[in-house]
């Protein structure tokens, strides 16, 4: 039995986006449904109708009202749709009765975004990922799927040993299901701690910086600006789905590790966050994250919202946090949209500290690098550092990464008195150094001569409030 959605592509079909807006419903005003429309458009879909629906709660048996769904039924057969995508999430009762009601195919928010992931994920771990989801979204769904065979010949009532085909082909799939994703786990588990494990590694030896944000605010074409390139950048929501890291130059010598990742969205599956954590684990354990904004989308307020309670989710709650304002250009022009939440100046009394960049002209690219640098270096001082002369790698990363102000020369050591960061010193020991600072073994000195960094000391504070400079 295939349980998995990957046979549920709805590529060019015709197809009515449905939404029910209730009072917790959280809606961009300018566009409310300009999310699952872009959402179709990724999926490939062909919109042929919309239909809203104001309601305090859900109908139980629909979703819609009675007076809805027939107005529904009258436009599937009016416009010939194939689908209905509601951008709700629909319990599989209510999508077995609106499909019975309007005769059409229905599917909801996290089935959509599900078939978008199935299409998109390339590499062997967003495979699995997307798989387990789709197997987790399918499980409670099974009933409904198997309802038309619950009778038994003759009439008899459905109970322990007379339970008909239904019955029996639930129980099969159920099995069917624990066993794939028992075995599906087993091996993303394997890739996971591998990943774990690299994330890790790099970690140690490398300041690390990850780019993080709503989907489509740009952060690949900024990690492609910032590096070498490669990530696929693409005016679509979920253009990426997995992680690409590269190196970023800083200047001066500097250099620190860019994670691009996949992008967020408003009601992501609970499913897939909890699938695609390994995929953040970049994210997870960077030193430094930077939100990445479209500045210049009316709904960038709510969009950063999301972002925050994303990663809180995730537990990305140790890493600083810098939010960085995308597309200025954009929004200095007022291309692509007319009614922006906030102009740069607003932004700017909210988040003193945000950065204004534009991946696409280059503004704000070089004030970014400098942040960051300051950032991966720490508070600095001038120390006296003592290293073996054998332990050639220390002395030419404090050679070509610090200004070095006087040499001294010992017996089988070299005294260099340089500018140093707390985080290259923290780094220097990661990478196994043994070195003395003033005369102490360094993690003697660090412990009573020099605070952690400043970012430490109000970790007891929620992380949606400790962006850098503000929160």
């Amino acid at each position: 039995m295939e349980t998995g959605l990957s046979e549920s592509r709805i590529l060019s079909e015709r197809t009515i986006l449905v939404q029910v807006r209730l009072p917790s419903t959280e809606l961009d005003e300018a566009d409310p449904m300009g999310e699952l429309r872009a959402l179709a458009d990724t999926a490939g879909v062909q919109v042929v109708g919309e239909m809203t629906q104001n309601l305090r709660i859900p109908r139980g048996a629909t979703y819609l009202g009675k007076g809805k769904v027939e107005e529904l039924a009258a436009m599937v057969q009016a416009l010939e749709a194939r689908v209905v995508v509601f951008d709700n999430d629909l319990s599989p009762s209510q999508v077995q009765g609106l499909e019975e009601a309007i005769r059409c195919k229905v599917l909801d928010r996290s089935e959509l975004i599900l078939d978008i992931f199935a299409h998109r994920a390339t590499t062997r771990q967003a495979q699995l990922q997307v798989e387990i989801a789709q197997l987790q979204y399918t499980a409670p769904r099974l009933r409904a799927m198997w309802a038309h065979l619950g009778q038994v010949t003759g009439g008899a009532p459905v109970g322990v040993g007379t339970r008909g085909p239904g019955e029996q082909q639930l129980e099969i799939d159920r099995r069917l299901v624990k066993a794939r994703l028992d075995r599906l786990r087993g091996e993303l588990d394997e890739i996971a701690g591998r990943k774990q494990r690299e994330v890790q590694s790099r970690r140690g030896e490398h300041f690390t910086v990850g780019l993080v944000g709503y989907t489509n605010a740009g952060k690949s074409s900024l990690f492609n600006a910032l590096t070498r390139g490669g990530a696929f950048a693409n005016d679509q929501l979920f253009a990426t789905l997995g992680t690409r890291v590269e190196q970023w130059n800083l200047g001066g010598g500097n250099a620190c590790m860019l994670s691009d990742t996949v992008g967020f969205i408003r009601d992501l599956p609970h499913h897939l966050v909890a699938s695609f954590r390994s995929t953040l684990e970049d994210a997870v354990h960077a030193h430094l994250l930077l939100v990445v904004l479209d500045a210049a989308d009316p709904a960038a307020e709510r969009h950063l919202e999301v972002v925050q309670h994303t990663l809180d989710a995730i537990g990305a709650t140790e890493p600083a946090r810098l939010l960085v304002l995308n597309k200025v250009d954009r929004l200095r022009e007022g291309r692509g949209t007319s009614k922006v939440a906030l102009s740069l100046d607003g932004w700017r009394e909210r988040h003193p500290a945000a950065l204004p960049v534009s991946a696409h002209t280059g503004e704000g690219l070089e004030a970014l690098a400098t942040t960051v640098l300051e950032r991966m270096k720490g508070e600095v001082r001038s120390l006296r550092l003592t290293v073996p002369l054998r332990d050639a790698r220390t002395v030419d990363f404090l050679e070509k990464r610090c200004p070095v102000e006087a040499r001294d020369y010992g017996e089988g050591h070299v005294t260099l008195t340089v500018r140093i960061g707390r985080r290259q010193v923290d780094q220097l020991l990661a990478r196994g150094a043994r070195i003395e600072i003033e005369g102490l073994p360094a993690n003697d000195f660090v412990r009573s001569r020099w605070d952690p960094p400043a970012e430490r000391a109000d970790r007891g504070r929620p992380p949606h409030e400790r962006l850098v400079g503000e929160w």
